[in-house]
Protein backbone atom coordinates (compact mmCIF):
# COMPACT_ATOMS: atom_id res chain seq x y z
CA UNK A 1 0.00 0.00 0.00
CA UNK A 2 1.28 3.30 -0.88
CA UNK A 3 2.16 5.82 1.64
CA UNK A 4 0.82 9.49 0.93
CA UNK A 5 1.45 12.66 2.77
CA UNK A 6 -1.85 14.05 4.20
CA UNK A 7 -2.43 17.32 4.02
CA UNK A 8 -4.57 17.75 7.15
CA UNK A 9 -2.35 19.39 10.14
CA UNK A 10 -3.01 18.71 13.40
CA UNK A 11 0.23 19.45 15.14
CA UNK A 12 -0.34 22.89 14.82
CA UNK A 13 -4.02 22.78 16.33
CA UNK A 14 -2.66 20.43 19.62
CA UNK A 15 -0.18 23.31 20.28
CA UNK A 16 -3.31 25.00 21.92
CA UNK A 17 -6.13 22.39 22.27
CA UNK A 18 -7.08 18.91 21.57
CA UNK A 19 -8.84 18.12 18.53
CA UNK A 20 -12.05 15.93 17.41
CA UNK A 21 -10.93 14.28 14.53
CA UNK A 22 -14.07 12.79 12.03
CA UNK A 23 -14.22 11.35 9.08
CA UNK A 24 -15.64 8.21 6.94
CA UNK A 25 -13.66 4.68 7.94
CA UNK A 26 -10.61 3.73 6.25
CA UNK A 27 -10.22 7.34 4.95
CA UNK A 28 -6.76 7.16 6.76
CA UNK A 29 -7.45 8.55 10.44
CA UNK A 30 -5.45 6.15 12.44
CA UNK A 31 -2.29 5.66 9.79
CA UNK A 32 -2.38 9.30 9.86
CA UNK A 33 -1.79 9.78 14.09
CA UNK A 34 0.29 6.63 13.75
CA UNK A 35 2.89 8.35 11.51
CA UNK A 36 2.60 12.26 12.92
CA UNK A 37 2.80 11.48 16.36
CA UNK A 38 4.10 7.78 16.39
CA UNK A 39 5.08 7.64 20.29
CA UNK A 40 1.26 8.81 21.74
CA UNK A 41 -0.65 6.43 23.44
CA UNK A 42 -3.89 5.23 21.75
CA UNK A 43 -7.01 3.67 22.73
CA UNK A 44 -8.35 1.51 19.93
CA UNK A 45 -12.68 1.57 21.12
CA UNK A 46 -12.89 -0.72 18.51
CA UNK A 47 -10.68 -3.94 20.67
CA UNK A 48 -13.57 -5.28 22.41
CA UNK A 49 -10.75 -5.80 25.44
CA UNK A 50 -9.98 -1.91 25.47
CA UNK A 51 -13.83 -1.20 25.07
CA UNK A 52 -15.02 -3.26 27.81
CA UNK A 53 -12.32 -2.34 30.38
CA UNK A 54 -12.40 1.54 30.16
CA UNK A 55 -16.21 0.76 30.02
CA UNK A 56 -16.63 -0.97 33.03
CA UNK A 57 -14.46 1.71 35.15
CA UNK A 58 -13.71 5.32 33.28
CA UNK A 59 -11.93 5.98 35.57
CA UNK A 60 -8.61 3.55 34.87
CA UNK A 61 -8.19 6.29 31.60
CA UNK A 62 -6.59 8.59 34.23
CA UNK A 63 -5.07 6.16 36.52
CA UNK A 64 -2.89 5.01 33.42
CA UNK A 65 -1.74 8.31 32.06
CA UNK A 66 -0.82 9.30 35.26
CA UNK A 67 1.89 6.74 35.10
CA UNK A 68 3.09 7.55 31.88
CA UNK A 69 6.82 8.69 31.72
CA UNK A 70 8.47 10.36 29.06
CA UNK A 71 8.09 13.10 26.46
CA UNK A 72 4.17 14.77 26.67
CA UNK A 73 2.49 13.75 23.39
CA UNK A 74 -1.00 13.49 22.69
CA UNK A 75 -3.44 10.99 23.80
CA UNK A 76 -5.51 8.93 20.97
CA UNK A 77 -9.18 7.88 21.90
CA UNK A 78 -9.86 6.29 18.71
CA UNK A 79 -14.14 5.79 17.80
CA UNK A 80 -14.67 7.65 20.60
CA UNK A 81 -18.35 7.42 19.60
CA UNK A 82 -18.46 3.91 21.12
CA UNK A 83 -17.71 5.50 24.79
CA UNK A 84 -18.89 8.99 24.80
CA UNK A 85 -18.95 8.47 28.52
CA UNK A 86 -14.94 8.46 28.91
CA UNK A 87 -15.64 12.37 27.13
CA UNK A 88 -16.12 12.96 31.01
CA UNK A 89 -12.76 11.98 32.01
CA UNK A 90 -11.11 13.69 29.03
CA UNK A 91 -12.53 16.89 30.39
CA UNK A 92 -11.21 16.40 33.19
CA UNK A 93 -7.51 15.83 32.63
CA UNK A 94 -7.73 18.62 30.04
CA UNK A 95 -8.91 20.96 33.04
CA UNK A 96 -6.51 19.31 35.88
CA UNK A 97 -3.34 18.39 34.20
CA UNK A 98 -3.25 19.70 30.60
CA UNK A 99 -3.60 16.81 28.62
CA UNK A 100 -3.97 16.93 25.13
CA UNK A 101 -6.30 14.54 23.02
CA UNK A 102 -6.76 13.72 19.89
CA UNK A 103 -10.40 12.23 20.12
CA UNK A 104 -11.42 10.62 16.54
CA UNK A 105 -14.94 8.80 15.11
CA UNK A 106 -16.03 8.11 11.51
CA UNK A 107 -19.10 8.86 12.98
CA UNK A 108 -20.31 12.51 15.01
CA UNK A 109 -24.22 10.80 15.21
CA UNK A 110 -23.94 9.76 18.27
CA UNK A 111 -22.15 12.08 20.32
CA UNK A 112 -24.63 14.45 19.06
CA UNK A 113 -27.53 12.41 19.83
CA UNK A 114 -26.71 11.77 23.15
CA UNK A 115 -25.94 15.26 23.95
CA UNK A 116 -22.48 13.65 24.90
CA UNK A 117 -20.09 16.31 26.84
CA UNK A 118 -18.50 17.74 23.43
CA UNK A 119 -15.58 19.48 25.83
CA UNK A 120 -16.84 23.01 25.63
CA UNK A 121 -14.45 24.89 23.38
CA UNK A 122 -11.73 22.72 24.58
CA UNK A 123 -11.31 20.84 21.26
CA UNK A 124 -11.13 21.76 17.82
CA UNK A 125 -13.18 19.90 15.28
CA UNK A 126 -11.30 18.76 12.20
CA UNK A 127 -12.34 16.88 9.30
CA UNK A 128 -10.13 14.11 7.10
CA UNK A 129 -11.20 13.68 3.35
CA UNK A 130 -11.00 10.77 0.79
CA UNK A 131 -7.68 11.63 -1.08
CA UNK A 132 -7.33 14.77 -2.93
CA UNK A 133 -5.05 15.81 -6.13
CA UNK A 134 -2.35 17.39 -4.29
CA UNK A 135 -2.16 13.91 -2.06
CA UNK A 136 -1.43 12.01 -4.91
CA UNK A 137 2.27 11.77 -6.62
CA UNK A 138 0.74 10.15 -9.56
CA UNK A 139 -2.70 11.43 -10.36
CA UNK A 140 -4.56 9.01 -12.15
CA UNK A 141 -7.71 11.19 -13.04
CA UNK A 142 -9.70 7.68 -14.83
CA UNK A 143 -9.13 5.49 -11.64
CA UNK A 144 -10.12 8.28 -9.13
CA UNK A 145 -13.14 9.20 -11.41
CA UNK A 146 -14.11 5.66 -11.48
CA UNK A 147 -13.02 4.10 -7.87
CA UNK A 148 -12.78 7.15 -5.34
CA UNK A 149 -10.14 8.35 -3.35
CA UNK A 150 -10.48 5.83 -0.18
CA UNK A 151 -6.36 5.17 0.29
CA UNK A 152 -6.78 1.50 0.00
CA UNK A 153 -9.30 1.50 -2.63
CA UNK A 154 -7.47 3.89 -4.74
CA UNK A 155 -4.72 1.51 -4.44
CA UNK A 156 -6.63 -1.84 -4.62
CA UNK A 157 -5.86 -4.40 -7.52
CA UNK A 158 -9.45 -5.10 -6.95
CA UNK A 159 -11.23 -1.87 -6.20
CA UNK A 160 -14.67 -2.67 -7.08
CA UNK A 161 -14.69 -5.51 -5.19
CA UNK A 162 -13.27 -3.79 -2.55
CA UNK A 163 -15.84 -0.52 -3.12
CA UNK A 164 -18.72 -3.78 -3.12
CA UNK A 165 -17.33 -4.87 0.62
CA UNK A 166 -16.77 -1.76 1.89
CA UNK A 167 -20.34 -0.34 1.33
CA UNK A 168 -21.75 -4.00 2.75
CA UNK A 169 -19.42 -2.62 5.70
CA UNK A 170 -20.87 0.61 5.87
CA UNK A 171 -24.52 -1.16 6.32
CA UNK A 172 -23.73 -3.65 8.86
CA UNK A 173 -21.33 -1.58 11.21
CA UNK A 174 -22.23 1.67 10.67
CA UNK A 175 -25.87 1.63 10.35
CA UNK A 176 -27.17 -1.51 12.22
CA UNK A 177 -24.70 -0.79 15.09
CA UNK A 178 -25.72 2.45 16.01
CA UNK A 179 -29.57 1.16 15.69
CA UNK A 180 -30.14 4.32 13.09
CA UNK A 181 -32.22 2.07 11.03
CA UNK A 182 -35.09 0.05 11.73
CA UNK A 183 -35.80 -1.99 8.51
CA UNK A 184 -31.84 -2.35 6.84
CA UNK A 185 -33.63 -3.71 3.64
CA UNK A 186 -35.13 -0.62 3.25
CA UNK A 187 -32.24 1.27 3.66
CA UNK A 188 -30.30 -0.80 1.10
CA UNK A 189 -33.03 -0.22 -1.43
CA UNK A 190 -32.77 3.36 -0.46
CA UNK A 191 -28.88 3.71 -0.79
CA UNK A 192 -28.80 2.36 -4.64
CA UNK A 193 -31.75 5.21 -5.58
CA UNK A 194 -29.18 7.64 -3.60
CA UNK A 195 -26.62 6.64 -5.38
CA UNK A 196 -28.57 7.63 -8.96
CA UNK A 197 -29.81 10.63 -8.24
CA UNK A 198 -26.20 12.35 -6.50
CA UNK A 199 -25.65 15.53 -7.87
CA UNK A 200 -29.32 16.23 -8.51
CA UNK A 201 -31.31 18.02 -6.58
CA UNK A 202 -33.36 16.20 -4.13
CA UNK A 203 -36.88 15.23 -4.89
CA UNK A 204 -38.38 12.78 -1.30
CA UNK A 205 -41.29 11.72 -3.45
CA UNK A 206 -39.44 10.45 -6.59
CA UNK A 207 -36.85 8.55 -4.06
CA UNK A 208 -39.45 7.17 -1.46
CA UNK A 209 -41.80 5.87 -5.08
CA UNK A 210 -38.36 4.17 -6.19
CA UNK A 211 -36.71 2.85 -3.06
CA UNK A 212 -40.28 1.81 -1.72
CA UNK A 213 -40.81 3.47 1.44
CA UNK A 214 -42.43 6.47 2.57
CA UNK A 215 -41.11 10.14 1.54
CA UNK A 216 -40.72 11.06 5.70
CA UNK A 217 -38.40 8.18 6.03
CA UNK A 218 -35.86 9.08 3.38
CA UNK A 219 -35.79 12.55 4.73
CA UNK A 220 -34.16 10.78 7.83
CA UNK A 221 -32.35 8.09 5.87
CA UNK A 222 -30.73 11.47 3.60
CA UNK A 223 -30.44 12.69 7.66
CA UNK A 224 -28.77 9.39 8.19
CA UNK A 225 -26.06 9.54 5.68
CA UNK A 226 -24.85 13.20 5.97
CA UNK A 227 -24.85 12.73 10.56
CA UNK A 228 -22.61 9.58 9.91
CA UNK A 229 -20.61 11.56 7.59
CA UNK A 230 -20.97 9.24 4.08
CA UNK A 231 -23.10 12.33 2.75
CA UNK A 232 -22.79 15.52 1.83
CA UNK A 233 -26.22 18.17 1.92
CA UNK A 234 -24.87 20.63 -0.68
CA UNK A 235 -27.57 23.80 0.25
CA UNK A 236 -28.21 26.28 -2.62
CA UNK A 237 -27.10 29.90 -2.62
CA UNK A 238 -30.62 32.23 -2.51
CA UNK A 239 -28.85 35.63 -1.98
CA UNK A 240 -30.32 36.96 -5.31
CA UNK A 241 -33.06 38.97 -5.63
CA UNK A 242 -33.61 39.61 -9.94
CA UNK A 243 -33.61 35.76 -10.62
CA UNK A 244 -35.63 33.82 -7.88
CA UNK A 245 -33.31 31.27 -6.27
CA UNK A 246 -34.96 27.43 -5.72
CA UNK A 247 -34.24 26.08 -2.12
CA UNK A 248 -33.98 22.58 -2.49
CA UNK A 249 -30.81 21.03 -1.70
CA UNK A 250 -28.43 19.05 -3.96
CA UNK A 251 -27.20 15.39 -2.16
CA UNK A 252 -23.68 13.58 -2.88
CA UNK A 253 -21.84 10.68 -1.43
CA UNK A 254 -18.85 11.68 0.17
CA UNK A 255 -16.56 9.38 -1.88
CA UNK A 256 -16.99 9.67 -5.73
CA UNK A 257 -16.74 5.43 -6.08
CA UNK A 258 -18.78 4.88 -3.04
CA UNK A 259 -21.23 6.77 -5.07
CA UNK A 260 -20.56 4.95 -8.36
CA UNK A 261 -20.96 1.33 -6.45
CA UNK A 262 -24.05 2.45 -5.18
CA UNK A 263 -25.31 3.65 -8.69
CA UNK A 264 -23.95 0.72 -10.76
CA UNK A 265 -21.87 2.51 -12.73
CA UNK A 266 -18.90 0.29 -13.40
CA UNK A 267 -16.76 2.08 -16.25
CA UNK A 268 -16.85 5.76 -16.41
CA UNK A 269 -14.64 7.41 -19.25
CA UNK A 270 -14.62 10.59 -21.33
CA UNK A 271 -17.01 11.52 -23.66
CA UNK A 272 -19.86 10.51 -21.61
CA UNK A 273 -22.66 11.64 -19.35
CA UNK A 274 -20.97 9.89 -16.17
CA UNK A 275 -17.96 11.47 -16.71
CA UNK A 276 -19.31 14.79 -16.35
CA UNK A 277 -21.46 13.95 -13.42
CA UNK A 278 -18.25 12.40 -11.86
CA UNK A 279 -15.99 15.59 -12.35
CA UNK A 280 -18.86 17.83 -10.61
CA UNK A 281 -18.28 15.15 -7.68
CA UNK A 282 -14.62 15.25 -7.91
CA UNK A 283 -14.78 19.39 -7.71
CA UNK A 284 -16.89 18.99 -4.79
CA UNK A 285 -14.90 16.74 -2.59
CA UNK A 286 -11.77 18.61 -3.58
CA UNK A 287 -13.12 22.09 -2.23
CA UNK A 288 -14.22 20.55 0.46
CA UNK A 289 -11.59 19.38 1.62
CA UNK A 290 -9.50 22.49 0.49
CA UNK A 291 -11.99 24.94 2.61
CA UNK A 292 -11.62 22.53 5.84
CA UNK A 293 -7.95 21.91 5.70
CA UNK A 294 -7.12 25.76 4.89
CA UNK A 295 -9.57 26.55 8.14
CA UNK A 296 -11.57 28.39 5.50
CA UNK A 297 -15.21 29.10 7.05
CA UNK A 298 -16.72 30.56 3.65
CA UNK A 299 -19.95 28.30 2.76
CA UNK A 300 -19.69 25.77 0.02
CA UNK A 301 -23.36 26.12 -2.52
CA UNK A 302 -24.52 26.14 -5.57
CA UNK A 303 -26.87 28.26 -7.35
CA UNK A 304 -30.27 27.75 -9.23
CA UNK A 305 -32.61 30.28 -10.57
CA UNK A 306 -36.77 29.29 -11.05
CA UNK A 307 -35.94 29.83 -14.40
CA UNK A 308 -33.34 27.14 -15.01
CA UNK A 309 -30.26 28.72 -14.42
CA UNK A 310 -27.30 27.00 -12.66
CA UNK A 311 -23.62 27.70 -11.08
CA UNK A 312 -22.19 24.39 -9.86
CA UNK A 313 -20.41 26.08 -6.95
CA UNK A 314 -20.21 29.16 -5.20
CA UNK A 315 -17.60 29.34 -2.24
CA UNK A 316 -18.58 32.25 -0.05
CA UNK A 317 -20.27 34.84 -2.24
CA UNK A 318 -17.25 36.09 -4.22
CA UNK A 319 -16.41 33.10 -6.20
CA UNK A 320 -18.51 31.14 -9.01
CA UNK A 321 -17.18 27.67 -10.56
CA UNK A 322 -18.74 26.00 -13.04
CA UNK A 323 -17.42 22.68 -14.41
CA UNK A 324 -17.69 21.24 -17.74
CA UNK A 325 -16.80 17.89 -19.49
CA UNK A 326 -15.73 19.42 -22.77
CA UNK A 327 -12.34 19.73 -24.00
CA UNK A 328 -13.67 23.21 -25.70
CA UNK A 329 -15.48 25.52 -23.75
CA UNK A 330 -17.80 27.80 -25.80
CA UNK A 331 -19.73 30.76 -24.59
CA UNK A 332 -23.09 28.81 -24.56
CA UNK A 333 -21.25 27.26 -21.36
CA UNK A 334 -21.25 30.50 -19.18
CA UNK A 335 -25.15 31.34 -19.37
CA UNK A 336 -25.15 30.21 -15.42
CA UNK A 337 -21.93 32.21 -14.85
CA UNK A 338 -22.65 35.09 -16.68
CA UNK A 339 -26.53 35.14 -15.07
CA UNK A 340 -25.21 35.02 -11.78
CA UNK A 341 -22.77 37.88 -12.67
CA UNK A 342 -26.08 40.28 -13.66
CA UNK A 343 -27.13 39.18 -9.91
CA UNK A 344 -24.16 39.96 -7.73
CA UNK A 345 -20.67 41.39 -7.72
CA UNK A 346 -18.11 38.21 -8.39
CA UNK A 347 -14.29 38.46 -7.58
CA UNK A 348 -14.21 35.91 -10.47
CA UNK A 349 -15.63 33.17 -12.28
CA UNK A 350 -13.87 29.75 -13.42
CA UNK A 351 -14.41 27.10 -15.71
CA UNK A 352 -13.18 23.60 -14.98
CA UNK A 353 -13.08 21.88 -18.14
CA UNK A 354 -11.00 19.31 -19.66
CA UNK A 355 -9.61 22.45 -22.23
CA UNK A 356 -5.79 21.97 -23.12
CA UNK A 357 -4.81 25.91 -22.18
CA UNK A 358 -6.16 28.02 -19.76
CA UNK A 359 -7.55 31.16 -21.29
CA UNK A 360 -10.25 33.84 -20.77
CA UNK A 361 -13.79 34.16 -22.64
CA UNK A 362 -15.93 36.81 -21.70
CA UNK A 363 -14.59 37.64 -18.60
CA UNK A 364 -14.74 34.09 -17.07
CA UNK A 365 -11.35 32.04 -16.90
CA UNK A 366 -11.47 28.71 -18.51
CA UNK A 367 -9.17 26.11 -16.51
CA UNK A 368 -7.66 22.72 -17.68
CA UNK A 369 -9.06 20.38 -14.82
CA UNK A 370 -5.30 19.61 -13.75
CA UNK A 371 -4.18 23.03 -13.94
CA UNK A 372 -7.23 24.26 -11.63
CA UNK A 373 -6.29 22.11 -8.96
CA UNK A 374 -2.58 22.81 -9.05
CA UNK A 375 -3.64 26.21 -8.44
CA UNK A 376 -6.13 25.57 -6.08
CA UNK A 377 -3.90 23.81 -3.83
CA UNK A 378 -0.94 26.54 -4.38
CA UNK A 379 -3.75 29.16 -2.90
CA UNK A 380 -3.64 30.82 -5.87
CA UNK A 381 -7.29 30.84 -6.31
CA UNK A 382 -9.44 31.30 -3.28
Amino acid sequence: MSVYRRLLDLESDLRSRSVFLFGPRLTGKSFLLARTFPRSPVYDLLRSDVFFRLASRPGLLAEELAARRGPSTPVVLDEIQKLPVLLDEVHHLIEQRGLRFILTGSSPRKLVRRSANLLGGRARTRRLHPLVSAELPSFDLVRLLNHGGIPSIYDSTEPREDLEAYCGTYLKEEIQAEASVRNIGNFARFLRVAGLCGGELLNYEAVANDAGVPARTVREYFAVLVDTLAGIMLEPFRATKKRKAIATSKFYFFDIGVGNHLAGRVSVRPGTEAFGRCLEHLILVELRAFLDYTHDGRPLTFWRSRGGDEVDFVIGDETAVEVKGTERVSERHLRGLQALADEMTLRQRLVVSMDPRERLLNGTRVLPLRRFLDRLWAKELL
